[in-house]
Order: C-alpha cells, then structure tokens, then sequence
C-alpha cells in the first residue's frame, strides 16, 4: 500500500483554455484514469468552459477540480464548479486581491488561501484571510493557508493566528 501522490495538471497553464480541444482535454482524463495510483489536481479559471464540459467527460475519483477566484468579482465560478461531478471541488482563492465577505461553499470541498508574489505583489491583509477562514468553518469545508506572498514570500512565511493551516478533504470515494 502507498500513499498516492498529488500530481498537478499543467500547474502554469489552462487546460480548459478556448484554445485546448476537448479531444485532448479527454485524453488527458483517460491519462489519469489509467493512473489512478495518483491524486490530479486540475485548476482553472476558464469555470464556463469547464461547467459546459463537464458531461462530456468522465470523471475519475482521482481527479480533483478547481477554479481560481481572487476576489468577490469571480464568485460566479463557484457556481460553475457545483455542477462538475468530480470526487472533490476546490477554490483557489490566490491571489487573493481584495475582501471577499459573501461566499456560499455548498458542494465545496476544500479552499485554499493565499497571496500574491512577486516584485509587484499586492498586500495581502490578514483580515481578508481571516474573513475566509471564517466562511470556511461555517460550511465545515477544509481551510488551507498556503502564503502572505509578497516580494519575498518566502520570509513573509504561511503562519496564520498563530499556527499553519493544512487542512485537507477527504475524498468523497
């Protein structure tokens, strides 16, 4: 017995971008039915793209899907991501750029925080953070803090209040 390993797909590019075929977008799927020993993790910011696919592909269990959101303009997304049968559903909530203080997670399984990095970054505030996090124990949905970011994420670190958040889904097969 092993423990799998999270794999992500195509980690700086789309693939429910206008320009990926859904051809290869289920070839893709096929590739990581076939190892199934692994966890995909699949992000995208494409969410009407993705919601007018989703029937056309199956869905393994290792297979999680996201979408990014970076501030209350993209919540729409959350919606799209609902009608997506994959064994877990993630946000991405990074960067995140502004308060988001309205957010419904229902048929959410996980959401994930963070800054953004760079020499341009954009402050992240910890209340923005912590109104999240929030959100997160009301739906009872697994909170990951992932960075401040930052020009120097690194020194900036992940602790939140105090300690690190990790918390994980657990898949629902």
């Amino acid at each position: 017995w092993k423990t799998p390993k999270v794999i992500f797909v195509n980690s700086m590019s789309d693939l429910f971008h206008e320009n990926v075929p859904l051809s290869f977008i289920k070839d893709i799927f096929e590739v990581m039915k076939k190892a199934n020993w692994h966890t995909f993790q699949i992000l995208t910011k494409r969410s009407e793209r993705l919601k007018m696919f989703a029937p056309k592909i199956e869905w393994p269990d290792n297979v999680w899907m996201g979408v990014s959101i970076e501030s209350q303009m993209y919540m729409y997304r959350i919606d799209h991501l609902r009608a997506v049968p994959s064994a877990v559903r993630f946000l991405s909530i990074e960067p995140l750029i502004s308060k988001i203080d309205k957010m419904n997670l229902k048929g959410i399984d996980w959401v994930i925080v963070g800054g953004e990095s760079g020499p341009k970054a954009r402050k992240l505030e910890q209340e923005w953070v912590i109104q999240i996090k929030n959100i997160c124990e009301k739906y009872s949905v697994p909170f990951f803090f992932k960075q401040w970011g930052g020009t120097r994420k690194h020194k900036n670190g992940r602790s939140l209040l105090g300690k690190t958040w990790d918390n994980m889904p657990v898949p629902k097969n």
